[in-house]
């Protein structure tokens, strides 16, 4: 038996007293890290949450094993905040779709959410009517005609059913009871609402495909107006992505439990706490990279240079060699050897002894 067929669906229930210590941590780290980030400026603030959003949006599509690029997702998101990157490209209409979807969801938290909007967001994930190879039903809720809805795993003929979702004829229903509840409750705790949702969402499946990034999107604006702000420090989907096996195998047991999800909401909630305390990796990266341009700040760099620091401090992937910075900022191996020996001579780059026989770089950072 499912979670949706017991008697009393959707009428969840958990334990309070077994979160409560739980939540307040939760809470405080929240305020935390909204004090730091307001103490630090509007032009690093934006910094952040254009590294929070490029994370969120990349780490939920792994989720489902869709891997997007980058760079694209940091321009898509740049262009539209209105901040200039350096090596800004062109992104792709997948990617600027998740990313328009996500903008909807931090920036418009505060309104409601209803079916057209829904219907708008799983449309955007998919701007060719098709996930992979297959036409899906796009804008509108899933009819049932291809079979029921199915969570499943192995090879063909010798599947695994996971989960089964409800009817494809309840699916309206259902979704009202939900959009009513999403909008009016407002006696529930922030986080427990949040991570409630998630859950009920992904249980009643009402899409073909992209339920999943959409109920994440969902727990994002739940969170977003617990925080009262239209900028994101944190990332769910982040962790979720580092616990991919346990939060499938946790939804998988509270979809085939009862109305009792306490466990559920123990575990949300400790993932909420993990991305939290993981925000400050991303403050530490943009105050190191504001210290080190106020530090270089009166020295002169040429275009190649600055777009390589740039990609440096950005956590660049792989051993810097000259061929590398040659390809990337296209010049010769001479310029790109010119270029490199300046900034070593100023002591910002620096011979790694671990590269083996080529000569290797990196930054040289207190």
């Amino acid at each position: 038996m499912f979670i949706y067929q017991r008697k009393n669906w959707p009428n969840f229930v958990w334990n309070t007293e077994s979160l409560i210590s739980l939540l307040g941590k939760v809470h405080n780290l929240q305020g935390k890290i909204f004090g730091q980030m307001d103490a630090i400026g509007f032009e690093l603030r934006s910094e952040a949450e254009l590294r929070t959003l490029t994370l969120d949006i990349l780490k939920t599509s792994e989720i489902e094993g869709e891997f997007l690029n980058p760079q694209q997702v940091r321009s898509s998101l740049a262009r539209r905040l209105g901040l200039v990157i350096p090596d800004m490209i062109h992104s792709e209409r997948d990617v600027d779709g998740v990313v328009e979807m996500m903008l909807d969801v931090q920036k418009r938290y505060d309104e409601p959410l209803t079916t057209e909007r829904l219907f708008s967001w799983q449309a955007s994930l998919f701007p060719s009517g098709r996930s992979g190879m297959y036409k899906i039903n796009v804008g509108r809720w899933r009819d049932g005609l291809s079979g029921p809805m199915q969570v499943v795993s192995g090879v063909l003929g010798n599947e695994t059913v996971h989960f089964q979702a409800p009817r494809a004829e309840t699916v309206s229903d259902e979704m009202e009871k939900f959009l009513i509840w999403f909008n009016k409750e407002n006696q529930i705790d922030s986080v427990l609402k949040a991570g409630i949702a998630h859950l009920w969402f992904v249980t009643v499946h009402p899409f073909e495909d992209g339920n999943g990034r959409i109920a994440r999107a969902l727990t994002d604006m739940l969170l977003a107006r617990a925080d009262n702000d239209r900028q994101r420090f944190y990332s769910m989907s982040t962790q979720i992505r580092k616990e991919r096996n346990r939060y499938y195998t946790i939804l998988e047991n509270s979809q085939k439990g009862d109305l009792d999800i306490t466990l559920w909401l123990e575990w949300f909630s400790t993932c909420l706490l993990t991305a939290l305390n993981s925000a400050d990796e991303i403050l530490n990266k943009v105050m190191s990279k504001h210290r080190f341009w106020d530090k270089y700040s009166k020295d002169l760099f040429n275009k190649r240079q600055i777009k390589m620091l740039e990609k440096l401090l950005e956590s660049f992937f792989g051993q810097l060699t000259t061929s590398k910075w040659a390809k990337i900022t296209k010049c010769s191996s001479d310029t790109a050897l010119r270029d490199i020996q300046d900034l070593v001579n100023k002591g910002i780059l620096e011979k790694d002894n671990a590269g083996g026989r080529s000569t290797n770089y990196k930054l040289s950072l207190d």
